[in-house]
C-alpha cells in the first residue's frame, strides 16, 4: 500500500472489478463521453480555424493588409512617400492604386465593377495577383495600353476573354461646367483572367495600370497606398506606426476593419459550435455524478469502516474524487489524442469518407473553397483540455461530499 491512503483507496474503487455491470458500464459511457467531446471539439475548431485562415489568405490575395489614402484626393508624392515607409518595422512592400466604381459592357451584357489602377511592378509586393492569373501576365499592363485584366466571373458575366474589347463608362462632369454628369467612355482590351476563389474579387473587380486608371478618372495620381506587412496578424499596429513616418493627412485602414463582418461571423460560429459540443462532455459529466452516486451508496459500509479506522472526512471526499479525477484525466487524454489525429489528417480522411459514402462535406459546385482545411492551434487544445478536467472535477464534488457526509454508526447498524 503507498500513501497517501485516500488515492490508494481511490484508485483501488476505480478498477476494482467488482462493481456491478451497470456502475462499470457507466463509468466506460462517462469515459468514452468525456473522450469523444474532447476529440469533436478539437477536430472542429480546427477545421474552424482552417477555413478562417483560408478566407483570410484568398480575402488578402488582391487586397493589401493595409490602406493609406488621401479621402479621394491624388498623392502626388506617392513615390516620395513609398521611399520614406521602407525601413518601417515589420513593412514588406508598399504600391499605389486607383479604385473606381465603374460600368462595364461588352454587347449585349453589362455589370458593375470596380476598376483598380495598379503599378505592376510594385503590385506583388504587396498582393499575390501573379498566382492567381489562369491567363495573361502582370506586365501586359503597360501605360497607355489600355490592358485590362477582369476576374474571372466578371469575364463570364461579360463573355469576354482574351483578346475582346469592353467598354468602361465612370461618371463626369460636363466639359462646360454646371451640374450635368456626362459619362466618359474608353474601350479597354483584355489581356489576362484571375481567379482567386471569392465572388467579392472575382464577380467585381478588374486591374488596369496605374497611369490609365489615372486618365480615365482625370486624376494626375493614386487615390492610396497599400502596405503588405510580415505577420497579418500585427498588420493593423504597423499600419499606424508606418503612417507615423509620414506627413499628416493620410487614413489608415487596415485589413480587419475591411472585412470585419467575415471575421465577426467566423468569431461567433466557432463560439456556438465549441458550446455545442460541449454539451458531450457536459453529459458525460453527468454520467460521472451518477456513477460516483451510486458508488457512495455501493461503499457505504466500506466508508463506515474507514472512518471508523480514523479517516477523516477531507479524506473519504479525497477518495471519490480521486475516481472522478481519473476518469477526466484518461478521457481528456484520449480525446486529446484522437482529436489531434482526426484534425492533423483531415485532408487525408474526408477524401476516404467522400468516396466511401458518396457525398461531399462541401460540394464544389456551391462553395468556393472545396476541401476542409485544419489548423490546430496548441491554445485550443490546452484550453478544451483543461476545461474538460475541470467539468469532471466538479463533478466529483457532490457525491464525495455525500459520501463524507456518511454517519459511521448509521452505516454500520444492519451489518
Amino acid at each position: 500500500m503507498f500513501q497517501p491512503l485516500p488515492v490508494f483507496v481511490g484508485l483501488r474503487y476505480s478498477l476494482a472489478r467488482e462493481h456491478s455491470f451497470f456502475v462499470s458500464f457507466i463509468t466506460w459511457v462517462s469515459l468514452v463521453g468525456v473522450a469523444l467531446g474532447v476529440a469533436a471539439l478539437i477536430t472542429v475548431l480546427s477545421v474552424m480555424n482552417g477555413l478562417e485562415s483560408e478566407l483570410r489568405t484568398r480575402l488578402l490575395s488582391l487586397t493589401a493588409h493595409a490602406t493609406l489614402n488621401a479621402a479621394g484626393a491624388p498623392i502626388r508624392d506617392w513615390q516620395a512617400r513609398i521611399q520614406q515607409l521602407r525601413g518601417s518595422p515589420g513593412l514588406l512592400g508598399a504600391a499605389p492604386f486607383l479604385d473606381t466604381d465603374a460600368m462595364m459592357g461588352r454587347a449585349p451584357s453589362m455589370s458593375g465593377a470596380i476598376v483598380r489602377g495598379i503599378d505592376p511592378a510594385l503590385e506583388p509586393q504587396v498582393t499575390s495577383i501573379e498566382d492567381t492569373l489562369r491567363e495573361g501576365k502582370l506586365t501586359d499592363l503597360t501605360p497607355g495600353s489600355n490592358g485590362i485584366i477582369l476576374g474571372r466571373m466578371l469575364a463570364y458575366q461579360l463573355q469576354a476573354g482574351v483578346g475582346d474589347t469592353v467598354t468602361v463608362m465612370i461618371p463626369g462632369t460636363a466639359t462646360g461646367g454646371g451640374d450635368a454628369i456626362v459619362p466618359r467612355l474608353r474601350d479597354f482590351h483584355v489581356v489576362g483572367i484571375f481567379e482567386v476563389g471569392l465572388q467579392e474579387h472575382d464577380s467585381v473587380l478588374a486591374l488596369v495600370n496605374l497611369q490609365d486608371a489615372e486618365a480615365l478618372r482625370g486624376l494626375d495620381g493614386p487615390t492610396g497606398m497599400r502596405l503588405k506587412f510580415y505577420d497579418v496578424l500585427k498588420a493593423p499596429e504597423l499600419a499606424r506606426i508606418a503612417a507615423a513616418r509620414l506627413a499628416p493627412g493620410l487614413q489608415v485602414r487596415d485589413w480587419t476593419q475591411d472585412n470585419e463582418a467575415y471575421f465577426r461571423a467566423i468569431r461567433i460560429e466557432k463560439t456556438m459550435m465549441g458550446l455545442i459540443l460541449m454539451l458531450i462532455v457536459a453529459v458525460a459529466v453527468f454520467n460521472i455524478v451518477a456513477t460516483l452516486v451510486m458508488v457512495v451508496n455501493d461503499k457505504r459500509t466500506d466508508i463506515a469502516i474507514l472512518r471508523t479506522l480514523g479517516l477523516s472526512p477531507r479524506g473519504v471526499i479525497a477518495v471519490f474524487m480521486t475516481q472522478g479525477v481519473l476518469i477526466g484525466w484518461i478521457g481528456a487524454a484520449l480525446g486529446v489524442t484522437l482529436g489531434l489525429a482526426l484534425a492533423l489528417n483531415v485532408d487525408v480522411i474526408v477524401p476516404v469518407l467522400e468516396q466511401t459514402f458518396g457525398f461531399h462535406f462541401m460540394d464544389p459546385d456551391v462553395y468556393y473553397i472545396s476541401g476542409l482545411p485544419s489548423e490546430v492551434h496548441p491554445g485550443d487544445v490546452v484550453r478544451i483540455g483543461m476545461a474538460a478536467f475541470i467539468l469532471t472535477l466538479v463533478a466529483t464534488v457532490y457525491p464525495a461530499l455525500q459520501a463524507a457526509r456518511t454517519q459511521p454508526a448509521e452505516a454500520l447498524r444492519y451489518e
